[in-house]
């Protein structure tokens, strides 16, 4: 009788242990992919918040630093609800500059509110201010504003004052400050019939900023990055007239290489006893002469250029 063949024995698996750490440094490898493509997308869409700083308010001021103002509502949505909060600060019908209207745009930082100093300096010149608040800050519609949001907001403002209060384009003065400067300046770029752009205290081209953020620390920062507020290349091509004023031992290299005409003057704030002159000499050199009262005899001379 045959015996039955004995089976082999099996032996127990083994894994290599250089595939074994292989295997756990790829998946390291691919955690870190996807943890650092997270943060990029993060950055992307989070990036407003490095360099703009909203707040909300919930009522507005009883007057203008004691001028009376109009409470306006306006940049309606697809249904038909007003986006917008802003404020209309008429000039006295004789006023010198009763016939223009500045078109205030802030900064990036707080709201509307924050400026009230400097409205009040502008309509003590004698002249319209349309001031109003960006989606996101004071007392606009409640989301995260963007540079893209701003633009479309300002567009909305210029629209406002050209339509609902019929006001010509040869009588509106964009006044931006801080990041509002590049937005005022795309807006004398799109609409050539402005007579003249004020700059004031700009903060633009903001990718540096971005650049030297911990935050945007180990990702393409430049690739990214879109809240620019451009404001160089901007000015270098805009032959409107322009006002440009900076704060002491601040002025941004964009004034350098803005294009002429314009005047450049210092100032350490608009309670700055030059400010007023400043304005009152530009806008007397370049508002149409039909567009202002003839000028009184007690004016302040004008400061120097810096």
């Amino acid at each position: 009788m045959p015996h039955p063949t004995p089976k082999p024995s099996r032996h127990p698996e083994t894994v290599d242990p250089l595939w074994l750490l292989k295997a756990i440094g790829v998946t390291i490898l691919v955690a870190l992919i996807c943890a650092w493509l997270t943060l990029n997308l993060l950055f992307y869409r989070g990036q407003w918040q490095l360099v703009l700083h909203p707040t909300r308010t919930t009522s507005a001021p009883p007057s203008i630093a004691g001028a009376p103002y109009q409470l306006v509502h306006f940049g309606l949505d697809e249904s038909a609800i007003p986006q917008l909060t802003g404020w209309w600060i008429p000039a006295a019908p004789n006023a010198r500059y009763a016939q223009s209207t500045i078109l205030f745009l802030p900064g990036a930082d707080g709201s509307v509110a924050n400026s009230i100093p400097t409205l009040a300096a502008l309509h003590n010149l004698g002249i319209n201010v349309f001031a109003f608040d960006y989606r996101g800050y004071g007392q606009s519609a409640d989301t995260h504003p963007s540079q893209q949001k701003m633009t479309q907001d300002a567009d909305s403002a210029w629209q406002y004052l050209e339509t609902s209060r019929k006001i010509p384009a040869h009588q509106i003065i964009p006044y931006g400050t801080g990041v509002g400067a590049s937005l005022a300046t795309h807006l004398a770029l799109t609409h050539p019939d402005i007579p003249a752009l004020i700059l004031d205290a700009p903060q633009a081209d903001l990718l540096e900023n971005a650049l030297h953020d911990p935050r945007s620390a180990l990702l393409p920062t430049r690739l990214l990055f879109h809240e620019q507020f451009p404001l160089t290349d901007l000015l270098a091509g805009l032959h409107t007239p322009k006002l440009l004023i900076s704060t002491t031992n601040s002025t941004h290299p964009a004034f350098r290489t803005a294009a002429d005409p314009k005047l450049t003057v210092e100032l350490s704030s608009p309670t700055d006893a030059f400010f007023g002159p400043a304005l009152t000499r530009f806008l007397d050199e370049y508002l149409s002469s039909t567009n202002q009262q003839p000028p009184s005899s007690n004016q302040l001379s004008p400061p120097s250029d810096h």
